[in-house]
């Protein structure tokens, strides 16, 4: 059996950044840059008030002030501020020419054309006044390529004037789930059958990861069926079959990826769950063949297709270093690396009394893993201990 570090390094062996592609920018959400990105454009363009209230010259500090026109949003004074004058601004509004200095209009009373300064007023000269390029200038550095495209990324790129981001493509996955036993989600299962809930949920790890998924569905434990699917996979980016990985009569997805004229690089992780794992290649495609038990599939899809996806989309791949303080003792490990679902609260984690890798509910109600190395002794609570995060948001 490999160990964990050395399958996750094979694994990413030769996979490279997919080509870059000009998308708009409401098809940018969660992809990733592939080159930096510069301002286009300055923000804001102009001198711009922070504040509604009087546009005025400091010097001419405490008034009163004859007002002599009104600056809006999209409507600039024509006139320049002189002595003792002054203009109404609303915020985001030009600086009128002249004018150094914004009074809020909390601080001041107007009577027909005559401002009396009423407050405090304004504590220095330039207060409540954002400068031209106070954001960004044109030209100006904003995002390092590898950056991922957030929502806040998205608005910066748009009033930096870019319409369109340059974005590695999404990778093309598709998935195959193998097993005679397996019905559709909302179907009832008759005898010896169970629901296929392995599908969607890979699916939904992949694309949260950024990926283009497609389905292939459920296909029946027969060879050639298996081997044909697998084949229809050719020219995506990664295929990721699921059950069929172990050493039973009817795990065929070994001997169907060798029909279909794949090239199969190793099998079997000295992990839990998941040591039935199947790495391989067909031309192209990089191949993962998952276990069948719902766990390891999640957390082989967790530990080995989500960084062969971040390198596809141009992404450092690293393994954060988190730790928290253990909220119950743990047994001495063996001589696998194990991932026990737990609950972490704060820097507080705990792992749940079951770990049977067959079930989900288990699984939904973690937060984290808890990372096990091979051969560690016993933890006794309040000690350290290495987890990986399952709650992104």
């Amino acid at each position: 059996m490999l160990e964990y570090q050395e399958a996750l390094d094979r694994l990413l062996a030769g996979t490279k950044p997919l080509p870059a592609e000009r998308v708009a920018l409401d098809d940018a959400i969660g992809r990733i840059l592939a080159e930096p990105l510069a301002a286009g454009l300055t923000q804001p363009p102009f001198p711009a008030s922070a504040m509604d209230g009087y546009a005025i010259r400091w010097t001419d500090m405490p008034g009163p002030w004859t007002v002599i026109g009104e600056s809006a949003a999209g409507s600039a004074s024509s006139g320049s501020v002189n002595t003792r004058e002054a203009v109404r601004i609303f915020t985001g509004a030009p600086v009128p020419s002249g004018a150094d200095t914004v009074v809020v209009q909390e601080d001041a009373v107007r009577g027909g054309d005559i401002l009396t300064l009423t407050g405090d007023g304004p504590p220095r000269k330039g207060a409540h006044i954002r400068p031209e390029g106070n954001d960004f200038s044109e030209g100006m550095p904003l995002l390092p390529a590898g950056s991922r495209v957030t929502a806040a990324v998205i608005g910066l790129a748009a009033a930096a004037g870019h319409a369109r981001l340059t974005v590695h493509r999404r990778p093309r996955i598709a998935v195959i789930a193998a097993g005679n036993e397996l019905v559709p989600p909302g179907t009832r299962p008759g005898p010896a059958q169970i629901v296929a809930g392995n599908g969607p949920m890979i699916t939904a790890q992949l694309q949260q990861d950024g990926a283009d998924v497609t389905d292939f569905g459920i296909v029946p434990d027969d060879l050639g069926a298996i081997t044909d699917a697998i084949r229809r996979a050719g020219d995506f980016d990664m295929l990721l079959t699921i059950g069929g990985a172990s050493v039973g009569d009817h795990d065929l997805v070994r001997a169907a990826l060798k029909a279909a004229g794949a090239t199969l690089e190793f099998w079997r992780i000295a992990i839990k769950p998941g040591k039935p794992l199947i790495a391989g290649r067909m031309g192209q495609t990089r191949i993962i063949g998952l276990p069948g038990n719902p766990v390891s599939a999640y957390v082989c899809t967790l530990l080995f297709a989500r960084p062969v996806l971040q390198r596809m989309q141009g992404v450092d791949v690293c393994e954060t270093a988190e730790t928290a303080i253990l909220g119950s003792p743990l047994p001495g490990n063996g001589d696998r690396r194990d991932h026990l679902r737990a609950h972490l609260e704060a820097d507080r984690i705990t792992p749940l009394a079951t770990q049977d890798s067959a079930q989900l509910a288990v699984l939904a109600r973690a937060n984290a893993l808890i990372v096990r190395p091979p051969f560690v002794k016993a933890s006794k609570t309040g000690d350290s201990v290495p987890f990986i995060r399952l709650d992104r948001t």
